[in-house]
């Protein structure tokens, strides 16, 4: 008897697969649920990438449902007090050295900036000319901890930077086309030192 009772639980459930295959269910898979729009475009204010050359507001680094929306400073607003570049984006190591900014070392702003006055020239660069990075400006505000080890490992030939890769994000990118200024825009602010062989074509 428990045989026969599994044979027809068995044929029935095959029964209901097949008949849903064949639509008699159909009703049932048609039903979807709708997010509400307003989270819909949350979704994609988050997943757009941002860039250094947004300067405006357009409510993507503001929640205009803060109570204290109002009496935030807007990104328009901040620009006109900060010196900007031949592009018009803000020229952060401007703001830097004359004053409009002070960045802190900490929150509660303790430690003194360890300022490192070392520059490195990469040459891998082929008719480009050489970069140089100047250590002494990233870290008139940045601690040598934001890169070392996780971005750049402190070795000479150890980093295999290109500028796919710096256009995806890594290396310089995590910073720059994001933060800084755009790298695609101002190829002269890196590519710095000419050599026998560069082609200077900015």
């Amino acid at each position: 008897m428990p045989r026969l009772r599994q044979f027809i639980f068995l044929l029935l459930t095959c029964l209901l697969v097949l008949s849903m295959q064949k639509g008699a269910y159909s009703q049932f898979r048609k039903a979807q649920i709708e997010p509400p729009a307003r989270e819909a475009e949350a979704e994609e204010e988050v997943q757009a990438p941002m860039t250094a050359d947004e300067g405006a507001d357009k409510n993507r680094f503001y929640d205009p449902r803060n109570p204290d929306h109002a009496t935030l400073q807007k990104g328009e607003e901040m620009r006109t007090q900060l010196p900007l570049d031949k592009r018009g984006a803000v020229d952060w190591m401007a703001a830097l050295r004359s004053g409009a900014i002070k960045p802190r070392t900490d929150l509660t702003n303790s430690k003194p900036h360890q300022v490192l006055n070392l520059d490195i020239i990469l040459k891998n660069t082929k008719e480009m000319p050489w970069v140089r990075f100047p250590h002494n400006s990233h870290t008139e505000w940045l601690a040598c901890s934001n890169c070392h080890d996780s971005i750049f490992v402190p070795k000479a030939g150890a980093n295999e930077i290109s500028m796919e890769k710096i256009f995806r994000g890594q290396f310089c990118g995590v910073c720059h086309d994001r933060v800084a200024f755009v790298t695609h825009n101002s190829c002269e602010r890196c590519h710095s030192v000419p050599h026998a062989n560069s082609k200077q074509w900015w």
